[in-house]
């Protein structure tokens, strides 16, 4: 497989959503039919899954329906997501493609693993792909990354510009993806500011916007100025504390994740965020297919050498040149091997 380090996606073309119901809110996006049998110009056709959260989570599920916008607009695919709204949904949707003869399958979280890897057994010629998974399935594409080395990242500059020495984190639930969220944000700010105390809130959820908001609150009530966030839609609601009280003069931070959040809710909530890069690894994958090198029955695994995570962009807006100076010092460190950030 091509290595995914080296696909750059320009910005997706914002695209509108037709919305139907279907068993859970569903979209698509359909593109030109489905008769070339060439392998490279294969129209394909590529569903996908959410987690329990919304396709405008501004996060992880958004990221990998704009690779599937994007692979519509690039090469004219049929693409289409459903979200389910329960547990009990989440395998009729994937049974809707399967059963729909679609191509390829996304599955976009951990929580989704086994319904996946059932099917995969009763469908040994579908294929699917999944995201935050390490399961090995001879039908099956799992990406994983590690997180924690991103999240080591945002720890360093947490830690160098607190005010406080309080830090918060916010995670969605106790599973092993936002378990090295949490872990390498601990170790990178313990790196550069062992006095600081890290408050860590588990919401239990990922599409509770007013639950992140209610823990958010806590966490800046106990004295914390900063918040990462590692809790997809629920993450949400930090933005909105932290909003409110910036309006009230109380200077504190969000961390975002997964995209550039700034972008989102605004520099002025925002510190930085940490990048991951699931649009670019969908789309690889997606297009790995179409070239008949669909990489089933193994696990990519994306870091910081892979160019698979990383800090946003922006960061210079909100983050001192010296801070950032220090961020650059460890990310070499982790590439080269010299710190293996842990991930519980």
């Amino acid at each position: 497989m091509r290595k995914i380090m080296k696909t750059v996606l320009p910005m997706v073309l914002t695209l509108s959503l037709v919305l139907t119901a279907c068993g859970g809110k569903t979209g698509t996006n359909t593109g030109a039919a489905d008769g070339d049998t060439a392998t490279s110009d294969k129209k394909l056709k590529i569903g996908m899954v959410t987690d329990l959260g919304s396709i405008n989570d501004k996060s992880f599920n958004q990221s990998a329906w704009e690779a599937l916008q994007k692979l519509n607009v690039d090469h004219g695919y049929d693409v289409k997501y459903l979200e389910p709204k329960s547990d009990s949904e989440v395998m009729p949707n994937l049974l809707q493609f399967v059963k729909g003869n679609y191509d390829l399958t996304w599955a976009t979280a951990f929580t989704l693993a086994d319904a996946v890897t059932q099917l995969a057994g009763e469908y040994p010629n579908a294929k699917f792909g999944i995201v935050d998974s390490d399961i090995v399935v001879p039908n099956v594409a799992a990406i994983n990354f590690k997180e924690q080395e991103g999240a080591f990242l945002v720890g360093v500059i947490a830690g160098l510009t607190t005010k406080t020495d309080k830090i918060g984190f916010i995670g969605g639930m106790k599973i092993p993806v936002i378990k090295r969220f949490e872990a390498g944000f601990r170790e990178g700010i313990k790196a550069v500011n062992p006095n600081a105390k890290l408050i860590v809130n588990y919401a239990g959820v990922f599409n509770r916007v007013d639950v992140g908001k209610s823990a958010a609150a806590t966490i800046y009530n106990e004295g914390a100025d900063i918040i990462f966030h590692a809790a997809g839609l629920t993450g949400n609601g930090a933005f909105n504390e932290a909003k409110e009280r910036k309006a009230i003069g109380e200077n504190v931070w969000v961390i975002g994740v997964d995209k550039d959040q700034s972008l989102t809710f605004g520099d002025d909530v925002t510190l930085t965020s940490m990048i991951k890069k699931v649009d670019e690894a969908v789309y690889q994958i997606s297009q790995d297919l179409a070239e008949g090198n669909f990489p089933g029955g193994k696990v990519t695994t994306m870091g910081l050498k892979e160019n698979g995570v990383d800090i946003a962009s922006t960061s210079s807006k909100n983050v001192a040149p010296e801070v950032l100076k220090t961020v650059e010092e460890y990310r070499q460190k982790i590439i080269n091997g010299d710190i293996v950030v842990p991930t519980e």
